[in-house]
């Protein structure tokens, strides 16, 4: 691996995220070398995913340098700040200068409403491609990861390893990439051939959106009481 050039990453965290959207690519980000990693929210409070992990932030908008990489992932809370003006107003600061601007999973959905997704085509979770074209007007595709100029987006949760190596690999070189994805074993076999609507069929995937709407409705419900 080389160290000759330097990478500023900003993974941004948020409650109710979905922790592996994120912690897969800082897995990824983690082994790079040089590489200045800031875990961004608009404090320094501990933040609790959707999983229960709790992560503590190190950066805040306000005092977050320029980055080459700006980063956000999707989860259960998101449509509580999707629509926040100082998390819009962020990416949208950040998108004039970063080199790579990214997200994860349904994280695509800020990238969008912040007007960074305008004329390109990007990945996100299954259940949230119709919601990004009809709604949002991107152009959706279905693959684990897209990448359009400097847009990187990943699909659903688990897609943020392959997505965090791409990066490495536009970042650092295929070689490096390679090294990487050795080092953390990642070698997919999984256990049922259901990772994706084309595979599962229509009645796994009603189910399964109806499983979410089961869950999303608790956390309203516990939200607001």
């Amino acid at each position: 691996m080389t160290d000759s050039q330097k990478y500023i990453i900003g993974l941004v965290f948020y409650p109710g995220m979905t922790s592996l959207d994120i912690v897969g690519p800082h897995q990824v980000f983690s082994a790079l070398p040089g590489v200045e990693l800031h875990r961004i929210w608009k404090t320094l409070d501990p933040i609790t995913g959707d999983d229960g992990l709790v992560v503590v932030p190190d950066t805040t908008f306000a005092n977050c340098p320029s980055l080459d990489v700006i980063c956000v992932g999707g989860g259960l809370g998101q449509w509580a700040i999707v629509d926040d003006p100082d998390v819009l107003e962020f990416f949208r600061k950040q998108g004039k200068t970063a080199k790579f601007i990214t997200s994860v999973c349904t994280g695509s959905e800020f990238l969008a409403k912040a007007g960074l997704l305008q004329g390109y085509r990007a990945a996100t979770h299954w259940g949230m491609r119709e919601q990004l074209m009809t709604h949002l007007g991107v152009e959706v595709g279905t693959e684990r990861v897209v990448v359009d100029r400097n847009r990187i987006t990943g699909g659903g949760v688990t897609a943020g390893i392959d997505f965090g190596l791409t990066i490495a690999s536009i970042l650092y070189g295929e070689e490096t990439a390679k090294i990487v994805q050795l080092l953390l074993e990642y070698d997919p076999a999984p256990p049922f051939d259901t990772g994706s609507p084309e595979k599962a069929g229509p009645e796994l995937v009603n189910k399964a959106r109806l499983f979410v709407q089961e869950i999303t409705s608790l956390e309203l419900a516990q939200s607001v009481s």
